[in-house]
């Protein structure tokens, strides 16, 4: 079953070829190959990255409703849809899956055959995802933007914004892929600056408030937040309870910053759905997925928004701002 594709938002970005939402019947009648679009997200807040994506894709020669069909699917954080959603894709017989990682090990787990392009935050051979990076063999390949692995990086930064902080706090997603990476970066960072980290879980949209009352208990001056779907899907609520509390925070991608969040370190989410499109290009032009070599994220961004940081009465360091690739005002 299709689930909400969150149109209002998804055909401001994509245009009105979006609005013949899904193409299957117009592929089949066409002979077009049809790509099987997966996340594990709500599609609300994921505009930027099916529009990337298609960008990309028109650029490797294959245009949306012309000689390509997509069919989007979205399983609204709730992982027990996925199977029935990818055997939905493989009876369909679509070329390939383009998927996040917990949709990419659904996808797997189903079809041995339909080539499958991941984007993922978190390491493809520790989620069981490929054999190795350089040569991922069977039906499978994609794009890494690891974020787990900035913890350290985020930590400092934060660290540099808000010195005199006794307490960091590090919110984490407990079934985020990246989760066990991103806590060994806690454990890094914890040795190399003075404040306290202390470690707080939230795994459910209900387990928010109960987890910032943690936060606030334990005296935290600051929050990092960590990476993760989940997070992804429900950052507005997250940015709005940073903001209630008044903690200077920062998160893993630009989009936080966007929605109102102070500050983010971490690859662009964009630029790897641009790489994955190519990826597909060329695996709809005859190469085997497996045959492609995992590719690494090399964009990363340090994004301040001004505008919180004013609204929160808290002056950003010069060197800092002078270190953001973009500064929102």
């Amino acid at each position: 079953m299709t689930s909400s594709i969150g149109r209002r938002e998804l055909l401001a970005a994509l245009g009105g070829a979006a609005a013949a939402w899904p193409l299957a019947a117009s592929a089949q009648q066409t002979a077009m190959p049809v790509i099987g679009f997966l996340r594990s997200t709500t599609s609300t807040g994921s505009a930027h990255i099916v529009s990337a994506f298609r960008h990309s894709l028109s650029e490797a020669g294959f245009v949306e409703g012309q000689n390509v069909g997509v069919e989007y699917r979205w399983a609204d954080d709730q992982r027990d849809r996925l199977p029935g959603l990818v055997a939905d894709l493989v009876r369909r017989q679509v070329a390939v899956i383009v998927a996040n990682t917990t949709a990419a090990q659904a996808a797997k787990a189903e079809s041995t055959t339909t080539p499958i392009v991941f984007v993922s935050g978190s390491d493809p051979v520790g989620a069981g995802l490929v054999a190795s990076l350089n040569r991922p063999g069977s039906n499978i390949t994609g794009v890494v933007f690891t974020t787990a692995d900035l913890a350290t990086k985020r930590l400092g930064l934060l660290h540099e914004l808000v010195p005199k902080a006794a307490v960091i706090a590090v919110l984490l997603d407990p079934n985020a892929p990246g989760t066990p990476t991103e806590l060994r970066g806690v454990e890094k960072a914890q040795r190399a600056i003075s404040p306290q980290v202390v470690v707080v879980k939230a795994a459910r949209e209900g387990e928010f408030n109960s987890a910032f009352a943690t936060i606030l208990q334990a005296g935290a001056g600051a929050l990092s937040v960590g990476g993760g779907p989940f997070f992804n899907s429900h950052r507005r609520q997250i940015v709005a309870l940073v903001s209630r509390h008044g903690l200077p925070a920062i998160h893993v991608s630009r989009q936080y910053p966007e929605a109102g969040g102070l500050m983010s370190y971490g690859p662009s989410q964009t630029d790897a759905y641009r790489r994955a499109a190519g990826y597909v290009g060329r695996i709809l032009k005859g190469e085997k997925a497996g045959d492609l070599p995992v590719e690494l994220a090399s964009k990363f961004d340090l994004i301040i928004n001004l505008a919180t940081a004013k609204a929160m009465g808290l002056e950003i360091p010069p060197m800092l701002l002078a270190r953001a690739d973009q500064v929102i005002e």
